[in-house]
């Protein structure tokens, strides 16, 4: 049976308090499919049953489990070649060369299951090895406690590292074992996976020179996305740069960053005032 528009209601309102997400009316489809798997794991005998529980509680560890199973966690390694190709011959050196010697800090934001940054620091160790040890600091955050148990694992199935990522540094930088492969320890110890809440306050953070904010601003409504690129903004180095999807504009929402293009890939960077 088909969750009412009552219950459907109390979901988006619970995943905006939460997330800040906003669930287009109609998606009930959606929320049906994603929370399936925990109306088994709780043993409810439905999403309507699931919903009366939430709304029985209140509070709990329910209500995070399903604004984490209602986020999206799409991902692959090396998503958008084009941008990776554009880090890859002008942002990072770029980046690198402003440095004067001191820690690189990139921050890969809603990090999902990690082949982003993990991405990242194989163009790093292969491109820039002149790089000494501890020369990055690479920052992963995600809302989803579940997605960031990936991250710090590392262990990714056939069909994932099939995705995006090549050969040559599949068998490079992983290790098989079982049906999974593993990500080297090299690279994990050069990752640091954190959760965030991009819609609350943020901890303290380091100044960053690249922040990967990829597919996710869409998901938030206007008011939102101002307020967070509001704060990236004065946590930003001068000559910082901001990397959005491919889809995702900053066009009649922040004017206060400028639209910079290295081939067909796109970032930002704050305006010089």
């Amino acid at each position: 049976m088909t969750m009412t528009a009552v219950e459907f209601d109390y979901l988006r309102k619970l995943v905006r308090q939460r997330s800040a997400i906003v669930l287009e009316p109609g998606k009930e489809y959606l929320a049906e499919a994603r929370l399936a798997a925990l109306v088994r794991q709780h043993g409810a005998a439905s999403v309507q049953d699931l919903v009366s529980r939430l709304r029985s509680e209140q509070h709990g560890p329910l209500h995070s489990e399903v604004v984490e199973a209602m986020t999206t966690n799409e991902t692959l390694f090396f998503r958008d070649l084009q941008m990776f190709d554009a880090l890859r011959t002008d942002i990072l050196p770029a980046l690198i060369q402003g440095t004067g010697g001191r820690r690189l800090n990139i921050w890969s934001a809603a990090c999902s299951s990690g082949q982003e940054p993990y991405s990242v620091l194989m163009v790093l160790r292969e491109h820039f090895p002149e790089l000494p040890p501890g020369g990055v600091h690479l920052l992963g955050t995600d809302l989803s406690t579940a997605m960031l148990f990936r991250c710090r694992e590392g262990r990714y199935s056939q069909l994932e590292v099939n995705r995006g990522l090549p050969a040559r540094l599949l068998v490079k930088y992983f290790t098989r074992q079982g049906m999974y492969w593993q990500v080297s320890e090299e690279l994990r110890r050069a990752a640091e996976f954190r959760q965030l809440n991009l819609d609350e306050p943020w901890p303290a953070l380091p100044p960053m020179d690249l922040v990967l904010l990829r597919n996710v601003l869409i998901y938030f409504d206007m008011d939102t996305k101002r307020s967070i690129l509001a704060k990236l903004r004065r946590l930003l180095r001068p000559g910082a740069f901001l990397i959005l999807g491919g889809a995702e504009t900053l066009l009649n929402v922040d004017d206060a960053f400028e639209r910079i293009t290295f081939g067909k890939a796109t970032c930002y960077q704050v305006r010089a005032s």
